[in-house]
């Protein structure tokens, strides 16, 4: 739905979110400041970028979270930062600067997780990243992503910045994407997917009574069809019953 501030917008005004928020605000300066570090120092990048093998084996376990904040050059820091002002605005703004805050951090951090878990799998092109550095935010703007189309799912976004398609569809072809494109590429697919992944299962729980509701209510069907096998109750009775 669209929001109004007090005056008609215009078509400079319809470009973009509007104001930028506290917490979208200081991610942007953070990756800036970041970026202007690893660009005078490009050691840190090894040591602050996701390498699953230093995680397992060195126990380097702040590398999940800090390789958000690492950027390879001018235009990947570009994208990414462009695409957590243009979604995380209007998120941040619905549910306020601590729930944004927790949401961006468990999809990033889950993106992080996910590509260690997939450097484990018996592909070669994915086993090859287990010794290999992931960095940038995009694992955390993939979630921003699926929160926006699950929130504004008929909002249009602009398909490679050409035509405009439904944000659900526009999650949906990224998601394609991230499962077709060859794994091993410049681009980290499984922290896409794990980005996507966390936040469906985070707004999920959120909304649907929370996942330990979901496994409770899971256990609690199945012990019941075991009691049901066990003493042969039906639910049309038994067919002995004495009426």
């Amino acid at each position: 739905m669209a929001r109004h501030y007090g005056r008609p917008t215009s078509v400079v005004d319809s470009f973009g979110p509007g104001p930028i928020t506290p917490a979208v605000k200081a991610i942007i300066l953070a990756n800036i400041g970041f970026f202007v570090v690893s660009l005078l120092y490009r050691p840190i990048i090894g040591y602050l970028g996701l390498i699953p093998e230093y995680v397992v084996t060195r126990g380097w376990l702040w590398q999940p979270v800090t390789y958000l904040f690492l950027h390879a050059d001018t235009m990947h820091i570009l994208f990414n930062m462009l695409g957590v002002w243009m979604f995380g605005v209007e998120l941040e703004r619905r549910w306020g600067t601590q729930l944004f805050v927790k949401y961006y951090a468990i999809t990033g951090i889950g993106a992080g997780l996910t590509v260690i878990a997939a450097s484990f799998l018996p592909v070669a092109a994915l086993q090859a990243s287990y010794g290999s550095v992931t960095i940038g935010a995009s694992g955390a703007l993939y979630g921003l992503l699926m929160a926006f189309a699950i929130y504004y799912p008929d909002r249009p976004i602009l398909m490679f910045l050409l035509f405009p398609i439904p944000a659900k569809y526009f999650v949906m072809i990224l998601g394609a994407l991230a499962f077709l494109i060859t794994p091993g590429s410049q681009v980290s697919n499984s922290a896409h997917l794990g980005g996507l992944l966390f936040g469906y299962i985070f707004l999920k729980g959120r909304y649907d009574g929370g996942i330990t509701a979901e496994i409770k209510y899971r256990y609690l069907k199945w012990k019941m069809n075991r009691l049901r096998r066990k003493f042969d109750v039906y639910s049309g009775g038994r067919s002995d019953r004495i009426h």
